[in-house]
């Protein structure tokens, strides 16, 4: 059954052949059946399989062992192997996320890393038809966007590639049995028994139910879950075509709309025309904005007053003035600059940082207004300018490199600064330090003979 599904899943997604599929595997039945089940057909699809296994450090040695074991199976069965051991606890006390969502973010970074480097197809992963019902009726009961109530996507775009879940028409006990006829013991987690997390209570006391007024409801949600994605493809395209009539003005994180042109289309339309330029607007959807946000906008824009501001998360603000709604930042002219630095001095940005830059003699600890390294790891002119899309650093302390849009997102750096922040590179474009928020791995402790060049802002006036 296990193989027949993943046959059907590649046939009907036309997943090419020669395809590099990087499976994320956790040790679990799960993941487990997957990475066997693609080691089993790959060579009938010349797939590059890579095995991708994240460390979370929650459970000490236990954690470790799935490591082991995981990395164990690749080398029996001739599989690329990838792990990493993330500190996500240390994560979560810089982000105040909460476990599941700091260990899904710190794996999905791993995952990236990982994609990237091989230059990979696809993101495989073992989510199952139970995880699909779960994840539904959670949505459903604390609430979310029209394509939130569809779950778990089949496919969706990520890094080089997409991610793909072959196994969203099986049920749980479909992927056990797989792993006992072929002979694998997956590990188990101890936390999937404990009903503190919401998933687990729904797993527990709800799922049975449902499976005993219909064994095969997996299949009905996964329908459901297809349906409503395709009718939301259909209605975005229409929203798209309809927002083009009402827009008046449209500058960079900045949108102007006419109210009345806006009120007379249906209100379905009405909801996705506000989520598209609030997705316009924002670059990145902050996690505070939900659809109660859009509902009030579009309450307030029937009530009938002429004039009102409504503040959305991260500074922007929604403002009516008789006919026209306004979206935009408190500050949305971004003032874009280079400046090169070829010796020592003082320099300022439009923006207002000033630097010093200066040579010094010998390494000291530096605090988050300071950056040091050493001339002979950095290429001339070392370069001030604003962020670029795609940039990435090398983080102090750590290993592997980190987009700078994640770096500010992780940090909660406004929105409307995030534009103008200034980053230092050097003449190779590598870059060196983000002030007052992230320091790269240029500034390491050096021999006492060699040259240095610190960077220090003096001041600065955001």
């Amino acid at each position: 059954m296990v193989i027949n599904q993943l046959n059907d899943f590649i046939k009907q997604n036309r997943i090419p052949s020669k395809s590099c599929i990087v499976i994320g595997v956790s040790g679990g039945p799960d993941s487990m059946a997957l990475a066997h089940a693609f080691s089993s057909v790959r060579e009938e699809y010349d797939f590059s399989l890579v095995v991708a296994h994240v460390d979370h450090m929650f459970r000490g040695q236990e954690s470790l062992d799935d490591l082991e074991y995981v990395r164990n199976w690749c080398l029996l069965n001739n599989v690329v192997f990838e792990g990493e051991r993330l500190n996500v606890n240390q994560f979560i006390e810089e982000t105040g996320l909460s476990s599941q969502q700091a260990a899904r973010d710190c794996r999905y970074q791993f995952f990236d890393k990982i994609m990237t480097k091989y230059h990979a197809n696809y993101l495989a992963l073992g989510h199952h038809g139970e995880d699909q019902i779960e994840t539904i009726l959670m949505r459903l009961v604390r609430g979310s966007s029209t394509v939130g109530y569809a779950g778990i996507r089949e496919r969706r775009p990520f890094s080089t590639g997409e991610i793909i879940r072959p196994f969203l028409e099986l049920r749980k006990h479909d992927l056990i049995s797989y792993c006992q006829d072929h002979q694998i013991t997956p590990r188990q987690d101890p936390s999937n028994a404990k009903n503190v997390y919401t998933r687990n209570r729904f797993r527990h006391q709800v799922l049975p139910f449902i499976f005993e007024e219909n064994p095969i409801a997996h299949k009905r949600f996964q329908t459901f879950s297809r349906q409503l994605l395709e009718d939301e493809h259909y209605l975005m395209e229409l929203s798209v075509e309809a927002l083009n009539t009402v827009i008046k003005n449209k500058q960079k994180q900045a949108v102007t709309i006419d109210i009345e042109l806006l009120l007379k289309m249906p209100i379905s339309l009405q909801r996705r025309c506000i989520q598209l330029i609030l997705e316009y607007v924002y670059l990145h959807i902050p996690n505070g904005l939900t659809q109660g946000h859009i509902n009030s906008i579009l309450t307030l824009l029937k009530d009938g007053k002429t004039a009102w501001e409504q503040h959305l998360p991260e500074g922007l603000i929604v403002t009516r003035s008789y006919d026209e709604c306004s979206f935009a930042f408190t500050d949305v002219n971004v003032k874009y600059y280079t400046i090169s630095i070829h010796e020592p001095g003082i320099y300022e940005t439009p923006n207002g940082f000033t630097f010093k830059i200066e040579y010094i003699s010998e390494y000291h600890d530096s605090k988050n207004d300071m950056f040091i390294c050493s001339v002979k790891d950095v290429s001339f002119p070392l370069i001030v300018r604003n962020r670029k899309n795609g940039d990435r650093m090398s983080l102090k302390g750590m290993n592997g490199s980190k987009k700078i849009k994640d770096i500010f997102i992780d940090e909660k750096m406004k929105l409307s600064l995030r534009n103008e922040w200034p980053i230092i590179t050097d003449s190779q474009d590598q870059i060196l330090w983000i002030p007052f928020v992230k320091k790269s791995a240029f500034e390491r402790n050096f021999p006492v003979d060699e040259p240095l060049i610190a960077i220090q802002v003096v001041s600065k006036s955001f």
